[in-house]
Formats: structure tokens, sequence, C-alpha cells
């Protein structure tokens, strides 16, 4: 039987064990919160490494992708720095090649026309391809990025203004210690609501699970919501504010959508893949990935809660 883990500094709380087949596999799934916890993630890297198929780094990236441009997270490299032989994924490539899927399916299977509806994606730099998606459906984008990574009361209205603050500002930012850009462990439960008009505004509205139950507002009647990491909690959640239609862009296994490193690793677990995974110099990793998905039939999801 494979085995991927994914090891995340998130909370504890939302951990997982599950096998599922995958490409003909068994596969057993486990995602290992360490509520914020930077040494205890890499100790556990450093103990596993070699006697699992696949990593899945969750909870933060090794970095991020905005068009074709790589940026590194220096301040959570050191967490998979004792890895030396167990391949190590956080989801990038799933969110290059799955998450540009989900608009289709919310025209497809809610009947919604993307074209000028209202887009508030939370932040851009980390959801790329879906933000992207969203552009090129014609649907009006409003991007949080300042707001939520930089507490700026500033927000961005084109692709163009996300790239020149990615190449201006990643730099600089991703060498933060990572709990000032992002909520982990216990900060992730932490209800803070702000920026409410940017959210009524929108049809829909696409981000981080944790980043949609800390700011949303508690009403948010009728929206659609596109994010991933869900559980059935999350989903009572949602549905409690008056949310139309939950999609998630990974599958909904068990009562929860598994983040996308955890899907990506089970992927290259049930293939046998052994390299290295080099964001930054993909070539064909990608269209790799692109064609084990469709091979698998793994496509975001949706679900209507009201």
């Amino acid at each position: 039987m494979k085995r991927a883990v994914s090891i995340s500094i998130g909370s504890g709380r939302r951990d997982k064990v599950l096998q599922m087949q995958l490409l003909g596999q068994t596969i057993q799934l486990e995602r290992r919160g360490t509520n914020g916890d930077l040494a205890e993630a890499e100790r556990m890297f450093g103990e596993l490494d070699g006697m699992v198929d696949a990593f899945g780094l969750g909870g933060t990236d090794l970095g991020l992708r905005v068009a074709d441009r790589w940026y590194p997270m220096y301040s959570t490299a050191r967490v998979v720095r004792r890895v030396q032989r167990t391949p190590v994924v956080d989801g990038t490539g799933l969110k290059v090649v799955l998450e540009n899927r989900a608009p289709r399916l919310i025209e497809e299977q809610l009947g919604v026309s993307l074209r000028g509806k209202r887009v508030f994606v939370l932040t851009a730099v980390d959801r790329w391809g879906l933000s992207h998606a969203f552009v090129q459906a014609g649907c009006d984008c409003v991007f949080g990025d300042l707001l939520f990574s930089l507490g700026l009361p500033f927000v961005l209205r084109s692709e163009a203004a996300i790239q020149n603050l990615a190449r201006v500002m990643m730099p600089v930012v991703l060498r933060l210690p990572f709990h000032w850009i992002y909520p982990t462990g216990s900060a992730q439960e932490k209800r803070t609501p702000a920026y409410q008009r940017y959210f009524e505004q929108a049809d829909i509205i696409a981000g981080d699970c944790h980043y949609l139950r800390r700011y949303m507002p508690e009403r948010l009647p009728g929206k659609i919501l596109v994010t991933n990491t869900t559980t059935e909690e999350d989903r009572a959640f949602f549905a409690a504010a008056g949310v139309r239609a939950l999609v998630t862009t990974t599958p909904v296994i068990e009562g929860r959508s598994f983040g996308t490193n955890v899907m990506e690793a089970a992927l290259i677990a049930c293939v046998g893949r052994s390299q290295p995974v080099d964001y930054a110099h993909a070539d064909d990793y990608f269209d790799f990935l692109a064609q084990l998905l469709d091979q698998a039939r793994i496509a975001p999801q949706v679900q209507e809660l009201s």
C-alpha cells in the first residue's frame, strides 16, 4: 500500500487518516498538524523521510507561482531541509492545473454565466490559476492581497497589478516569519471579520478556507464560495451563513476536501515518482500532473448548500 503524508503547520484539530483507491492503487492519506510549531514539522519530516512515498507540506508553501515566475518562501524552507529521499510537494502543481477548472463548473453545474460577475479573490498570489481563470471568463475581479497579507487598505483590480506586486514585494515578504503573514495553529480558529463590503459586493468569493472563516461576515446569503481543505464543520458553518454553493477545488472524500498538497502527494506516490519536484524549473511536470488528474478523474466539486 502506498502512503502519502501531509505535515502541516496548521491546527491538529483538522487531522485525518483514510485509505482510498487511486490510479489502481490503495493509498493511505494522512494529514498531521503541528499547531504552528515549525520545529516539530521539521522533526517529523526528518523522521519519516524514506519511510513514506510522498510528502505534502501543508499550512504553508515552498513558494508562490505567479504567472510563470516562482518566488521561493525562505521563511519555511528549513521545515523540509532534512528531507533527502522522499519527494515533497506543497500543492502548487494542483493549483496550476486543477484550480483553473473550477470556474467552468460554476457555469456548467450551477447555471451561472460568469461574464460580468463580481468575484472577490482574497489573495491572488497563492491562487494564480484560479484568479486567471476568472479573469479569462470575463469576471469583474477584485483582489485582496494587500488587505489580507499586508494589512494595507487597498484592493487590486488587474492581473498586471498582481504581477507587479509580486515582483516588488514577494522577494521581501517571503523572507518574513511565516506567522506574520498567515495564521498558524490555534490562530486559524479565530474569527476577526473585516472588509465586509468587499464580501457583500461580490457574487463569488474565492480564497483559502482559513481566511474565509476568519474574515467573512456572519451572513453571506446567496454567495458562491470557491475554496479548499474543507471539513464537515466548515460546510455547516458556510451553510449557516446562507452560502448558496461551495466549490472545492479537490473532491470531497469522507466528508472533507483535502488540501492540494495532500492530493498532489497522493498522485505522485501512486505512480512511484521518486525524483524531487522543483517548481522553479517545472518543465513538463504540470503536463504530467494534468494527465494523472484526467486518468484519476479528479476534478473540482460543487456542493449546493441552500
